[in-house]
């Protein structure tokens, strides 16, 4: 795990060197935008059919969507609880429960996922984020991020986004191609394979460039240890018992509970920004829980190995 997560950090840092010093003279935000689409709408989508293919679906798969969406709403609600007792801005405290909720799954999970645990746990971090995190997100994010906010632009591009994302398009077809148990040609296998291969890379460097190092705000950081303990700590605690409760198979289980360790994601950055939610108070959390992740994963794969 050490080892992964010291190879990982350094693509990260390389895109974190990229955002700091532009080689190519071009905005960060363009450049991070190029990547994460090619990601987003080819080599993730041939990642997920060549991976959903051939996976074993079944009650294992229902047990891992049960224990990501519980963990999630946990985390919501107690964070939510938390933040009730400090005198801060709408707009901060629904940053702070969206930052909390939703785990990086996809961009840094599944590369962890991969790399500790085999090619097979793949399907883990994509069925979870897919049916578990994507759903909560694109509903009662949505609706947070809106009772919290002050804007309320764009609502109808949103809504119903969860079923026309090229991910979920590619998820569908693979459930129907493995349900119908249609053999994978070697030369769609091998296609898909080499597509798949550009996602870890582009996944890390483009999260490195989304880490926002001029967003900190030291008197801000006291609102940040009950969100780093809720995502680091309570949230795959709470995954741990219920993997238990659940009865899933030993890999499994370890691959739930490290999704539910990862730091908060970027994507309800678009949130922060479309609902007027304090954004650089979001992306100055998503940075912190991440470097702090380097720490905690290795802690909870030791307590699960």
């Amino acid at each position: 795990m050490v080892q992964t997560l010291i190879q990982m950090t350094l693509l990260i840092a390389c895109g974190a060197a990229w955002r700091y010093f532009k080689p190519a003279h071009i905005e960060i935000s363009t450049v991070r935008m190029v990547l994460t689409s090619l990601v987003y709408y080819l080599l993730l989508p041939a990642m997920i059919i060549e991976v959903m293919w051939q996976a074993d679906i079944g009650w294992q798969s229902v047990k891992v969507i049960a224990v990501g969406s519980v963990s999630i709403v946990v985390g919501m609600g107690v964070i939510g609880l938390w933040l009730s007792r400090f005198n801060i801005t709408r707009a901060q405290k629904g940053a702070l429960i969206l930052v909390t909720a939703f785990p990086n799954v996809t961009y840094l999970g599944l590369p962890v996922l991969e790399q500790v645990l085999g090619d097979w746990a793949r399907s883990v971090a994509i069925q979870m984020d897919l049916f578990s995190g994507q759903p909560l997100l694109y509903t009662v994010g949505i609706m947070i991020a809106r009772y919290y906010g002050s804007a309320d632009n764009g609502v109808e591009k949103i809504n119903g986004a969860v079923i026309n994302t090229p991910p979920f398009w590619a998820a569908g077809v693979a459930l129907v191609l493995n349900t119908a148990q249609i053999s994978q040609p070697e030369f769609v296998h091998g296609t898909l394979q080499r597509l798949s291969d550009g996602v870890i890379p582009l996944m890390l460097i483009a999260l490195g460039m989304a880490l926002d190092w001029q967003s900190f705000r030291r008197r801000a950081l006291s609102l940040l240890w009950p969100v780093v303990g809720v995502k680091l700590a309570l949230m795959p605690l709470v995954a741990l018992g219920l993997a238990g409760w659940l009865v899933l198979d030993p890999g499994v289980k370890v691959a739930a509970v490290l999704e539910m360790a990862m730091p908060s994601g970027v994507l309800c950055l678009v949130l922060c920004d479309r609902y007027g939610l304090d954004a650089p108070l979001y992306a100055m959390a998503v940075t912190v829980t991440t470097v702090l992740s380097l720490l905690t994963l290795p802690l909870w794969y030791g307590v699960l190995s």
